[in-house]
């Protein structure tokens, strides 16, 4: 063997050590700030006039400065523990039988910040709901840094701040309240005992958030700025991974002698059975009758991953028919193809997150969901839901990459299929369909 072979050889082994690293890295398991070792100081501690609590946005400041304010009387957050006191959760406790609802654990990990005992401060308070440490982290070892001034952001995070900028770890902390993971989790019991319907779409939800900052050019020196696209495919392939974690979970993908329903779509069972409403979808291949995976992920997902990489795209829409054909064989051919499904939904996340999305994804993503729902794709409801979530990121992004005149020109049949969406039980397909079909695509 000579020596440039030997040379040839010794390079790829690194590269092959260094791919193993970083899939080790990107697969890594995530300690959310409710899990993690550092005491909870309380809201309190952020909330001082001259920190996060004026009243005020402050001038020349790096920071608004108003953002417990922001948070105490605007951000929905803040009145998470409060909701448990109200007649809707005495009345879903009692159903439950799980005692008051402002105390059951199974109510507070996602309604508060429910950390143990001894990882509460002198001043923490568990009705404040969920408050700044709940999703920046304990405070007890980066608000020193933070308050003195004397680290940088980096400093922070590396003492405990979570880095809610970046939109993986942003995705994996909501996704764990909005529709839970192997500490907590919405069952279809509890939605059955009158809890609302989960919905969850990262982007959208971004942005409805009452923002307690702002993305100015000292925001974007200090931390990771995502597009909303991004934001919202990176959003898609976590919330498909948590979905496949927990039916591949033996713990939570079973209720008794039934499968854990909360997984599927509701539409499938809860329906009218007086009128005759049911209509094939090209993409499951299922007939009438067959409870349905709740795929509205992977319907936007195909559509991204199709626009970066046809190939894999086409690859995407063959398991996830597989996956629903295996629903109608046997429960170990289904698990096997949900396990290729979730090996798959970990791979896009490394895919989003390093391409760069830009003005011809744009065009090709609205034209994607536009086409999509003239096919029918989107006659679930959970599947038109996150369609028109999806194509409002579409059309935020390419706002903000300067292409306002289509922006603009679409909000008018966004507004029409958001209303037709309206009404859960009654929702209006047509309409929607009709809405979707205004909106121009961009060339």
């Amino acid at each position: 063997m000579n020596n440039n072979f030997r040379k040839i050889l010794t390079v790829i082994s690194m590269i092959t050590i260094l791919e193993i690293f970083l899939i080790k890295i990107g697969n890594a398991q995530t300690i959310l700030p409710q899990n993690a070792d550092d005491i909870h100081i309380g809201v309190t501690s952020c909330a001082g006039s001259t920190c996060h609590g004026a009243t005020t946005p402050w001038a020349g400041s790096t920071v608004l400065q108003n953002e417990y304010m922001t948070w105490e009387q605007y951000d929905p957050h803040s009145k998470a523990y409060s909701v448990l006191l109200n007649s809707t959760s005495k009345k879903m406790a009692e159903n439950l039988g799980i005692g008051k609802a402002h105390e059951a654990k199974i109510c507070l990990d996602c309604h508060a910040d429910n950390v143990p005992q001894n990882k509460r401060g002198r001043v923490f308070q568990i009705s404040d709901g969920v408050g700044c440490e709940a999703c920046h982290g304990g405070g007890q070892r980066w608000l020193g840094i933070h308050v003195s001034g004397v680290g940088t952001h980096e400093d922070n995070v590396k003492a405990g701040l979570y880095p809610t900028e970046d939109p993986v770890k942003r995705a994996e902390l909501c996704i764990s309240c909005h529709f839970g993971d192997e500490t907590k989790f919405v069952t279809h019991r509890i939605m059955g005992a009158g809890h609302p319907r989960m919905s969850f779409e990262l982007d959208t939800f971004t942005a409805i958030q009452p923002a307690h900052y702002e993305i100015d050019s000292d925001y974007r020196k200090r931390k990771i700025v995502a597009n909303g696209i991004q934001t919202w495919a990176i959003g898609q392939a976590i919330a498909l991974e948590r979905r496949l974690e927990a039916l591949l979970d033996p713990k939570r993908n079973r209720d008794g002698i039934f499968p854990e329903l909360v997984l599927y779509d509701c539409q499938a069972c809860h329906h009218s059975l007086m009128e005759q409403k049911w209509q094939p979808r090209p993409g499951t291949g299922l007939g009438p009758g067959v409870v349905r995976f709740d795929d509205s992920n992977l319907l936007m997902l195909q559509i991204i991953v199709s626009n970066i990489d046809p190939k894999k795209g086409a690859l995407l829409v063959q398991q996830t028919k597989a996956l629903h054909k295996s629903t109608t064989e046997n429960e170990a051919q289904y698990y096997a193809a949900a396990k290729v499904l979730k090996k798959t939904s970990s791979e896009l996340v490394a895919l989003f997150s390093r391409h760069k999305f830009g003005k011809k994804d744009v065009s090709r993503l609205l034209n994607g969901l536009i086409d999509r729902a003239k096919k029918a794709e989107f006659s679930d409801y959970v599947g038109a839901e996150q369609a028109i979530m999806g194509i409002s990121a579409v059309l935020s992004t390419a706002d903000r990459m300067g292409m306002k005149a289509a922006a603009k020109s679409a909000q008018k049949a966004v507004d029409k299929a958001f209303l037709a969406l309206s009404k859960y039980d009654n929702w209006d397909y047509a309409g929607f369909k009709t809405a979707v079909g205004m909106i121009k695509p961009i060339q």
